[in-house]
């Protein structure tokens, strides 16, 4: 990419910037500073923390790497999430705990940095520029995914709340009513997997490198599973069957005494469940969601199935177009879908569960820097999510894109598609 090419991407990259930053305050404008506050899980962080957090990636990152712009040793310790070689840093199970900052401080911070950044990036020095175009590009994405992280631990918190208060108001929308669905098979072959390191567009460094994968020929369901579909599993003793369970997951439904997904509740014989509009009546034909993985692998055992490995998952979405339901649509609740030519609801509406552990491609190379941190020391027991939800924004996303939680979490909008072996 020559300078020309460098100095236009950093424009645009310089005006998405502002549009995200904007995004990201938006979502916590409905928050009173009370809600800005609070994180009822050690999963979750509060809101004002991620306003925080954002914007020190930028003045760590390139502010404090190109500029004489310092992070005052309290917001370096309050903000740095997980980046060890940066110093010490706040655990995340007390984050709420910090009262101070107060989130106008945080806000005006915030704006500091914007302008800051926003003054720097139009003098870069050729020598720096594609550099910082990488930096920058890297940290617009990690704000896209605060503020997918954002909407879940809103969504979390307020559930815990007695009163159960609505975040937004609810969109009026007719019934979730898809087409019936049916097993799509899936020929064997040698199939490219990932992206490439010397793609020049975006993707984080566990997206590459990419390489040849052999998948046996296999069939996938075409709709993900149905909250009426899983409401059967519930019904017909899946909670209390232990063969259709791993170990470590009986252990926690007895441990939890977990009977139904998160945010699930029967009030006199109807299903209800919690949303960022409050309690409304379950949605029978609406994707399930809010699943662990062991959930899903139980679920798919009792259906005589199982959970698609992520390279099939990728194989089977790469013959639809990225049409589905994202952060845009400001539903957010798993419920619009595009019906595609095969697979319907594929990209978008929730994240969904595969069998395969997180792990490194061949040829895996971390991030530079202290960057280095972002993805790859996670990878061990973890498993990989695919498709996006309701809550992704859809510029982020792209179809190789690899989500990883811990097998036990179901506070992510995740559910699951069903795949089996072909003879």
């Amino acid at each position: 990419m020559d300078i020309v090419e460098l100095s236009q991407g950093l424009r645009t990259l310089r005006e998405k910037f502002f549009r995200t930053q904007e995004v990201t305050e938006k979502l916590c404008a409905p928050l009173s500073p009370e809600d800005a506050i609070l994180s009822v899980t050690a999963d979750t962080s509060p809101p004002k923390w991620h306003l925080g957090h954002t914007s020190w990636f930028y003045a760590r990152f390139i502010l404090g790497k190109f500029t004489d712009f310092e992070v005052t040793p309290e917001f370096e310790f309050i903000f740095n999430s997980y980046y060890k070689g940066l110093g010490p840093h706040i655990p995340k199970s007390v984050r709420s705990s910090v009262s101070r900052p107060a989130l106008d401080e945080i806000l005006s911070w915030r704006k500091e940095v914007s302008l800051r950044l926003s003054d720097f990036l139009e003098s870069v020095t050729t020598e720096d520029l594609a550099e910082v175009r990488r930096i920058l590009e890297t940290g617009i994405n990690h704000e896209e995914q605060h503020q997918e992280l954002l909407l879940m631990d809103i969504k979390r918190n307020f559930f815990e709340n007695p009163l159960r208060p609505r975040y937004k108001e609810r969109e009026l929308l007719g019934a979730f009513l898809p087409e019936d669905p049916e097993w799509i098979n899936i020929p064997s072959g040698l199939v490219k997997i990932g992206v490439s390191t010397k793609d020049p567009g975006f993707h984080f460094d566990n997206e590459g490198d990419s390489h040849q994968r052999w998948i046996d020929s296999f069939m996938m369901m075409s709709h993900p599973v149905t909250n009426e579909e899983y409401l059967h599993f519930i019904q017909e003793g899946g909670y209390q069957t232990p063969r259709l369970w791993l170990s470590d997951g009986w252990d926690l439904i007895q441990k939890e005494n977990w009977q139904h997904p998160l945010y699930w509740e029967e009030r006199d014989g109807e299903w209800w469940h919690f949303t960022l509009c409050g309690m409304v009546a379950l949605d029978l034909k609406a994707p399930a969601c809010h699943l662990s993985y062991y959930e899903a692998d139980a679920y798919a055992r009792f259906r005589g199935a199982r959970l698609p490995t992520e390279f099939e998952w990728e194989v089977a979405a790469g013959r639809e177009k990225i049409n589905g339901q994202f952060s845009e649509n400001h539903i957010f609740e798993p419920h619009v879908t595009e019906e595609g030519e095969e697979f319907s609801a594929i990209h978008g509406t929730l994240w969904e569960w595969t069998q395969s552990a997180y792990l490194p491609y061949p040829r895996y190379e971390s991030f530079p820097g202290a960057l280095g941190e972002y993805n790859g020391k996670f990878m061990v027991n973890q498993m990989v999510l695919r498709g996006g939800s309701c809550i992704t924004p859809r510029g982020h996303y792209r179809k190789t894109y690899r989500n990883f939680y811990y097998p036990h979490m179901r506070w992510q909008y995740a559910g699951l598609r069903l795949a089996k072996d072909l003879a």
